[in-house]
């Protein structure tokens, strides 16, 4: 452990402390309402990518920009993806999600979809966006894959590589072969089977369309039951690497964690249920613009705590005080997250 890995001020409350109550309690709770205006991004490749922006939006085009990207087959109607844009718009930021290939309201043009280590994308919205609104503070956040993505951008790209105030990385599978195998264990299986799921769903639509550049029957799809199987079959050939193992090393963020050079937060639970609860432990020491708070409890991407007479999200909460603190000093934008309040 290093002086940037802290504990998290997250309490769960009592009884509700286990981690996969923890994960499921979100989709449990009453859903935020928020409105949202579509927009389509066409990409240099040909394909596009579907940006939800929260509605209403400020009107000064210098408004701070919060920029989120979901997880694994996640998108704007995800519970956690409803409470970080509402919170970021109610601190008067301009909040918009950027859905990855294929998760927004149509499918996407390609053959190929995305993954854990697919930066391009990202790093083209961001340019856009910042030609867009050039005066205003940005800060990009990732949620599980899409946090594994945002940091392995941020590490690629140095400090001045991106028009980012800083970041916040959520629950982010940082070593991908050893989220792979622990998501085949125990009570994870049911976890990987819903994700399989969705992601075969979407690969037999394309299947029934056409020829894909894989080597799999319909039937034979069906029948990959771990994400092992499943990012060699389908992830690694559609996306240029030669197995599963090769795309969890290259894609995997978690080496690079000393190369970050932006002010990155990263808010992790011990008790992840994706992921080993030694992940940091076998990963090189983050640098000095990182923080990393670990929680003792949480699950994945849950973190529900009690406020008062009713259940409430503390991840929007930290995300919230995060944002103020890098808004409130502008003249600071190098600012590591260890300064910030709490």
């Amino acid at each position: 452990m290093t002086h940037a890995i802290v504990p998290a001020d997250f309490h769960p409350p009592r009884g509700l402390g286990n981690r996969h109550l923890q994960t499921l309690l979100p989709r449990l709770l009453p859903r935020r309402r928020l409105a949202r205006d579509t927009e389509i991004i066409n990409l240099p490749d040909g394909d596009f990518v579907e940006l939800a922006w929260v509605r209403p939006a400020p009107t000064a085009p210098e408004a701070p920009l919060f920029v989120l990207f979901h997880g694994l087959e996640g998108s704007f109607d995800a519970p956690y993806a409803r409470e970080l844009l509402g919170a970021a718009a109610d601190l008067g930021w301009r909040a918009v999600l950027m859905h990855f290939r294929g998760c927004g309201q149509a499918p996407n043009r390609l053959p190929r979809a995305y993954h854990s280590g697919d930066t391009a994308d990202a790093y083209w919205v961001l340019g856009q966006l910042g030609q867009r609104y050039p005066q205003a503070l940005k800060v990009a956040a990732g949620v599980s894959l899409g946090a594994n993505m945002l940091l392995k951008l941020v590490a690629e790209q140095g400090g001045d590589g991106l028009d980012l105030a800083g970041a916040i990385a959520i629950n982010a599978p940082l070593d991908l072969a050893a989220s792979a195998d622990v998501l085949n264990r125990g009570m994870a299986r049911v976890y990987q089977r819903h994700l399989l799921a969705s992601l075969k769903r979407k690969v037999a639509l394309k299947m029934a369309k056409g020829p894909l550049p894989i080597s799999l029957s319909p039937h034979q799809l069906k029948e990959l039951d771990t994400f092992w199987a499943y990012d060699n079959e389908v992830t690694a050939p559609l996306h240029g690497f030669a197995s599963a193992s090769d795309y969890y090393r290259r894609a995997s963020a978690g080496p690079l964690l000393g190369e970050i050079e932006l002010p990155t937060l990263i808010l992790h639970a011990a008790d992840d249920p994706f992921m080993p609860g030694d992940l940091f432990e076998h990963l090189p020491a983050p640098s000095a613009a990182v923080r990393v708070e670990i929680a003792r409890h949480g699950g994945h991407v849950g973190y529900i705590e009690r406020r008062g007479a009713r259940l409430a999200s503390w991840l929007a909460r930290r995300v919230t005080r995060q944002l103020d603190d890098w808004a409130r000093v502008p003249e600071g934008l190098g600012q590591t997250p260890a300064s910030a309040r709490g």
